[in-house]
Order: C-alpha cells, then sequence, then structure tokens
C-alpha cells in the first residue's frame, strides 16, 4: 500500500489538501472497502468537512494509480461512477453528521455489538419493525440498546391510547423530506394496557406469498439485468452467483436448486443478490453497484446472509440465518471489515424490490 505523506515531508513540503484526502482512502482501503458514505464521514473527520469536495478527485486520481493493486483501483473507480459517492455528498440515504455518523462507524464504537451474541440480538430488532427501514431500527438500536417497541408520539396517542411521560428521551431516525423524526420506546409512554401485537412483536407469524419471488426475479432481470434460474445442484449448493458470460445483455447470473420450496427459493435468491448488490464479486462495467472483492469468505458471508435473514424476516419468515451467521463468527467479534452501513441499505433495497415494479437502470 502506497502512502503520500513521507514522500511530502521528505521534500520539506505540506501536503496539499487532495493528498491528505488522498491518504485517507489509503488508510481505509488497507483493512476495509468501505462504503462512500463511511469514505465522506472519515475525510470530514480527519481532515476537513470542506475537503469532502475532493473526494472524487482522489478517487480518480487513485482509480488510475498503478501502485495499487487491481481491486482497489476497480474500488476506487466503482465508488466514483456507482453514484453513491454523489448521495453521500448531498447527504442523501445516511445520517446527517450534526446528528450521528454512518451505522457503521456507530457500532464500531460499541464493542458490545461486536460479540456474536449481541450481533445476533441487534438483526433480530432490526428485522422486528417492519413499519421502519432497517436502516432506521440500526440507529435506534445503537442510540438505545434496551429498546423494544418505538414509535411517534403521535402514534403512541392515536393508535395505542398512550402518551409520554414527563421529560421522556426521544431517539433520531431519518425521515422522507425532513432531517430527522423523533421516535420514543415503549418505556417511555404512559397510559393504556399495551397490545398483544407489542408484548408478543419478536413472533413472526404469516403466509408465504409467491409474489415476493416472483416480483424480485423480475426486478433483478429487467431492473439490474442479473438472470435468475432454478436448476438441480449438488447437495451442498443451495445457490450460487457468478458474473455473467456471453453478449446476451446479462450482467450477473444467479442459480437456485430447484428441489426447494418457494420460502427457502426466496430466502437463498435474498443471499445471493446480497453478495452482488453488495459488490461481492466486483462491480459491473456500469458501476451500478461497488467493487468490494478484497474481502475474506467470512465477512462476505456474514454479510450476505445479514441480508437475507433482515428481509425475510422482516416478512415474517424464520430460517437458519442466525445459525448461519454463527458459523461463520464462533466467538469471535465481528469482523471490522463487515460493512453494516451497507447492510442496513441493501436489505432495503432488495426488501423494495419485493414490493413493486422498478424502472430499468439506464
Amino acid at each position: 500500500m502506497i502512502s503520500l505523506l513521507p514522500v511530502q515531508e521528505e521534500l520539506g513540503r505540506q501536503p496539499t489538501e487532495l493528498q491528505l484526502v488522498t491518504n485517507v482512502v489509503l488508510a481505509l482501503l488497507r483493512s476495509r472497502q468501505p462504503s462512500a458514505w463511511e469514505l465522506v464521514d472519515a475525510v470530514e473527520t480527519k481532515v476537513h468537512i470542506k475537503t469532502r469536495w475532493l473526494l472524487p478527485f482522489a478517487l480518480k486520481d487513485l482509480a488510475c494509480d498503478d501502485r495499487l493493486v487491481n481491486a482497489q483501483r476497480s474500488y476506487c473507480e466503482g465508488v466514483l461512477k456507482s453514484g453513491d459517492l454523489t448521495a453521500a455528498l448531498c447527504g442523501l440515504e445516511a445520517p446527517r453528521k450534526e446528528i450521528t455518523s454512518t451505522i457503521d462507524l456507530l457500532l464500531r464504537q460499541s464493542a458490545v455489538y461486536r460479540r456474536s451474541a449481541q450481533f445476533q440480538e441487534m438483526l433480530d430488532f432490526v428485522a422486528r419493525f417492519r413499519e421502519y427501514a432497517p436502516f432506521n431500527n440500526m440507529l435506534v438500536r445503537t442510540q438505545m440498546p434496551t429498546c423494544s417497541y418505538y414509535a411517534t408520539e403521535k402514534d403512541w396517542l392515536g393508535k395505542f391510547g398512550r402518551q409520554l411521560i414527563e421529560d421522556a428521551r426521544p431517539l433520531l431516525i431519518l425521515a422522507p423530506m425532513h432531517p430527522v423524526m423523533l421516535v420514543y420506546d415503549v418505556d417511555q409512554t404512559t397510559g393504556k394496557t399495551l397490545p398483544k401485537q407489542i408484548t408478543d412483536f419478536a413472533k413472526f407469524e404469516g403466509d408465504w406469498k409467491l409474489e415476493w419471488l416472483e416480483m424480485l426475479i423480475e426486478n433483478a432481470g429487467l431492473r439490474d439485468r442479473i438472470s435468475v434460474s432454478f436448476k438441480p445442484l449438488s447437495t451442498t449448493y443451495a445457490g450460487f452467483a457468478t458474473i455473467a458470460r456471453g453478449d446476451d445483455g446479462w450482467k450477473m447470473r444467479i442459480a437456485i436448486h430447484n428441489a426447494l420450496d418457494g420460502p427457502s427459493r426466496f430466502g437463498v435468491l435474498c443471499h445471493e443478490l446480497a453478495h452482488i448488490y453488495l459488490g461481492h464479486l466486483g462491480s459491473d462495467k456500469d458501476h451500478w453497484w461497488p467493487s468490494r472483492k478484497e474481502l475474506s469468505h467470512r465477512t462476505v458471508e456474514i454479510e450476505a446472509e445479514s441480508v437475507a435473514f433482515l428481509v425475510t424476516a422482516r416478512k415474517g419468515l424464520t430460517g437458519a440465518s442466525a445459525r448461519y451467521v454463527s458459523g461463520h463468527l464462533g466467538d469471535n467479534p465481528i469482523p471490522q471489515s463487515v460493512s453494516l452501513d451497507l447492510v442496513g441499505k441493501m436489505s432495503g433495497r432488495i426488501e423494495r424490490m419485493t414490493l413493486e415494479k422498478l424502472t430499468a437502470r439506464k
């Protein structure tokens, strides 16, 4: 890995702001392949908030720098062209800095979530609240680890006949068209007896719906040019994703064992799509998703199955995700290379793909 600062010091000159931003990116690439939002946050924290706008120039230079390995150059190019960096620089799809940093940084500062059992508890919590986006559920959990159920002041009063106690402590989540929204834990309210839907909210129930799978396959194909097929596979493979070869217009291909039932097919498809959207197979030529190919097998499986767990559990389905993740964790901490920021974002993307037909990308 290269470093520009020592070169400047040897020449007796102070590094420019662009070089400082470049060094921040290089430092992150030594250990992980972060999201665009993490890059922006790191530059603002370690250099200056105004230098965030130099990130595109730094990434452009690094994408052409022969001193980096190919995977690192591809990562820089992917972040630059995917649209994520533009969204991050504009403050879209991520908490504003004056309120909180990205979910990744929050969780990394809280060591409790880096232990296997607590990490699975956090995933359970995120999956339970289906009225809110996964990213917002992660924000609530990090602000109040003991939270069991939350809602806005209006919903507590209108839906449950409960009022906020004096000096109730608010929690912050992101809201469409507004910077933040205030919500409150159930312990911050008083009033009518809680309904069973809250006291038993940890139980997942509900019928399997074939349209979830059909809509997900249709959106993957028409929107992202990802081919999904069902075919006989070996007993050790439920499914796999790979780069598409040939000139038939597909970017990626997913194969799923045709012996699986509907809910199992849906869960496996969520897992394999997560591998693609999280950049585990690298980016495509149009950079519709990131390039994060240097991650370990342990990291990519934890990330992909965490996404699959969140999507399926929020649909009311139960499965073996927790055991699968546990197998890759053991008694070890969550790897620093696991991006919970992207886990939250990609689970929200796949969930939306099961609900409505999305327009094709250009």
